[in-house]
């Protein structure tokens, strides 16, 4: 712990000085730092479990650097994810927490004008986001350790393939997030992510993106695992939003394999999957001067239904999810898993420092006898129906010092329906009220 703690001290001291060298002397160095401060608060949960109303104070500190020497480039980005204030049974994990963390550490080596070969532990987006993601919202990433080769072609024609140990943020236990202990993240070959996506530009009027990835993993003395042997194939086509336009964004996935339904270790059933995945969207961006767009989104992912020998909900691997569902953090109730839920949404951009955007969702659970998306909720009894509820969501962003100070002020309501209302172990919380503040700092 100490030595980890030195090493962040060093890195954020020597910061302006280094930065300040590498623009003098034109130097291959480079360095940048962000850090965010976040303020966020829930009341009238709706999860199956946790306090019915809970505060958190939450601080992500960034610093990466990268040396370009040429065809080879050495890089490393440290982040350091905290929490406070939060209650003691509070739903807070290691999507919260993950103290002092070298999530990157790689050498990047040029093949050809844009093609790249990664190496090492790094952060990675691909497709919409939705089953590979760097997170942005959230206050801790998915990272990998491995290799990720990026063919470019002309065109925007585009090959990533990866091979990688996906992270174990640690630590894990409820003690050690509370307080905020230091403690390395995990790889090693007990979980293997592995595959392939091809980016295809002028295709049916937007761009195609197909994919097929695989997870494999197994229990070790360190891990307890679902035993998960997945394939996940898919495709992706979308055109990007532009003034004056339609714009699409349509992604379909099926997901086979083997999977145990507990981690259990009394669990070793193994488990056929046939589970799959839908996103549709359509938006229109009028010709005005706040830029505002229309759009109109459909989501829907399988649920398991306990049938003997089968498994069928949808497992969403490291996507993301704040930019399509809500905020995460104490909130988020949806996932793609377990859902089928259309939405409206509009965003406007009044000036090149301010945008904003405000939302209606709606969401069923696709398979009752299933937990509801990420909430744990479930009617055994079949009794409270599969309306879940309906969200309304906003958020507004202004950058104070364009590129350097931004605030993000949003919030979210839940207003549950039979199924987070009445199930038997939905909680009786009334509806769910939940907002947040973020102070992002970029040096």
């Amino acid at each position: 712990m100490k030595t980890h703690t030195a090493i962040a001290i060093i890195a954020l001291g020597l910061w302006p000085n280094l930065a300040q060298a590498a623009d003098e002397a034109a130097n291959p160095l480079t360095i940048g730092a962000t850090v965010r401060l976040r303020t966020e608060s829930i009341s009238g949960q709706f999860r199956a479990t946790g306090p019915a109303n809970d505060t958190m104070v939450s601080l992500k500190t960034a610093v990466d650097a990268e040396y370009d020497a040429g065809p080879v480039r050495f890089g490393g980005e440290l982040w350091d994810a905290r929490s406070w204030g939060q209650d003691r049974s509070s739903s807070a994990g290691t999507s919260e927490v993950n103290a002092l963390e070298l999530v990157q550490a790689n050498v990047k080596i040029e093949l050809g004008a844009k093609s790249l070969l990664t190496l090492g532990r790094f952060t990675l987006d691909l497709a919409g986001r939705r089953l590979v993601s760097r997170q942005r919202f959230r206050n801790t990433t998915n990272a990998f350790t491995g290799a990720h080769l990026a063919l470019v072609g002309s065109g925007g024609r585009r090959l990533d393939a990866l091979l990688t140990m996906p992270h174990t943020r640690l630590p894990s236990d409820s003690d050690g997030i509370r307080s905020d202990r230091v403690q390395w993240d995990r790889e090693s070959t007990d979980v293997l992510f592995f595959g392939a996506q091809a980016t295809l530009p002028s295709v049916a009027g937007g761009v195609l993106q197909p994919y097929a990835y695989g997870l494999t993993e197994r229990d070790s003395p360190a891990l307890a695992t679902r035993n998960r042997r997945l394939w996940t194939v898919g495709a992706r086509l979308f055109k990007q939003p532009k003034a004056g336009t339609w714009d699409h964004d349509i992604e379909a996935t099926v997901q086979g394999g083997k999977a145990r339904r507990t981690t259990a270790a009394s669990d070793r059933a193994d488990l056929d999957v046939a589970a799959w995945f839908l996103h549709a969207e359509l938006g229109k961006t009028l010709s005005a001067s706040w830029k505002p767009r229309l759009a109109v989104l459909f989501d829907a992912a399988s649920g398991d239904g306990g049938k003997a020998g089968k498994y069928s909900r949808f497992d969403t691997l490291y996507g993301a999810r704040r930019f399509e569902f809500g905020p995460n953090g104490l909130y988020g109730p949806f996932a793609r898993a377990n859902m089928i839920s259309p939405s409206l949404r509009l965003e406007v951009t009044p000036t090149k420092r301010t945008d904003a955007f405000v939302a209606w969702r709606s969401a069923w659970a696709e398979n009752q006898a299933d937990t509801f998306a990420a909430t744990g909720v479930r009617d055994a009894s079949d009794a409270a129906g599969t309306l879940a509820g309906h969200q309304v969501e906003a958020r507004v962003r202004h950058w104070i010092m364009p590129g350097h100070l931004q605030i993000d002020v949003g919030g979210a309501m839940l207003l549950k329906r039979g199924l987070l209302r009445d199930a038997a172990n939905a909680p009786a919380s009334g509806n769910t009220r939940y907002g947040y503040v973020d102070l992002l700092l970029t040096l």
